[in-house]
């Protein structure tokens, strides 16, 4: 079938656009459930089909993001197959390549969960570093402790996403760029099926020196891989390790349950405390590596406190105007 080479030579294009393994696997899975929504080859698609499609995942409970990426893999699709084979397509089908998506089947970028709660407040990362410092002296296992810890700094500091972190090497560090350092994020998350959106991260807050600690005194006791933070092996950290190491050490602080946080909350509590300490808006969607401002807007949650003196200082510059 016709669409089955097209289908394999989009698949061959993700290598050499420089995509992750994982990302590529995800991809792989991901193109043919969206096209068994079809009965027709994706040039013969029309808008009521995406409708379709997006009709049967709402009522099968998919969230908005999982329809959303099922909506960007055919748009990315449908894309590749008109501007590689349109003329091929015409000539045997005697048929154009028709747009089956418009503005009518584009979905909103929402959150899933609107009410979802806040980032840790910076007071609550302080104590939480202070004790993952302190059991640095006590644990039966300095070398992770100690990788962990520089990693759960790495992620609150310069706020790369967690598989953006573990796809760093030794080489992606540079102290000599800027006024504190940068990180070379070079496998930046895609955004709609592109390749990887490298950039350099900056090593805030101290971030330079705790990483310069552990590439001189911790990393050496790992084997001689290039991957900056590995496991025993030497093979870069899986996620899902990371986030079973922080709930874990989470638990050795037995706080309340809504003291707790993942991971990806250590960026969202970059971007939002850096928000509240001046950083413009644009300045903390470079530092995310956001490639929409309105992706940002999202992620940074302002506690209450922070917004009503936003408000008061707003109210009270508006009243020293009007007096003058």
């Amino acid at each position: 079938m016709f669409q089955a080479g097209c289908v394999q030579a989009f698949a061959a294009t993700w290598v050499v656009r420089g995509f992750a393994p994982t990302t590529i696997g995800a991809y792989t899975s991901l193109l043919p459930r969206v096209l068994a929504h079809f009965d027709r080859p994706v040039w013969q698609i029309e808008p009521a089909h995406v409708d379709a499609m997006l009709h049967t995942l709402l009522l099968a409970g998919r969230t908005a993001g999982t329809r959303r990426r099922y909506l960007d893999m055919l748009r990315a699709f449908h894309t590749f197959v008109r501007l590689r084979y349109a003329a091929e397509i015409r000539a045997l089908y005697d048929t154009t390549v028709g747009d089956p998506l418009d503005r009518f089947n584009r979905l909103r970028h929402v959150w899933d969960e609107p009410s979802r709660r806040l980032p840790p407040t910076a007071e609550r990362l302080a104590a939480f570093f202070a004790h993952a410092r302190a059991r640095l002296t006590v644990t039966s296992d300095y070398p992770a402790a100690a990788r962990d810890y520089a990693l759960w700094r790495t992620l609150y500091h310069s706020a790369p996403r967690l598989s953006e972190a573990l796809h760093l090497e030794l080489y992606d560090v540079h102290p000599e760029l800027g006024p504190s350092g940068k990180l070379h994020v070079r496998f930046g998350k895609a955004a709609n099926a592109s390749g990887p959106r490298p950039r350099w991260a900056p090593m805030l807050d101290g971030l330079d020196q705790i990483l310069a600690w552990y590439q001189s005194d911790i990393r050496p006791l790992f084997p001689d891989t290039t991957a900056l933070f590995c496991d025993a092996h030497g093979q870069p950290l899986k996620p899902e390790t990371v986030r079973d190491r922080l709930s874990r050490h989470l638990d050795t602080e037995a706080r309340p349950e809504g003291d707790r946080f993942t991971p990806h909350d250590l960026r969202r509590a970059c971007a939002t405390h850096h928000y509240e300490q001046g950083m413009d808006l644009l300045t903390v969607q470079q530092l995310l590596g956001h490639h929409h401002i309105a992706s940002t807007m999202a992620y940074v949650r302002p506690f209450l406190t922070f917004v009503e003196e936003a408000w008061r200082r707003a109210t009270l510059t508006a009243i020293t105007g009007l007096a003058g």
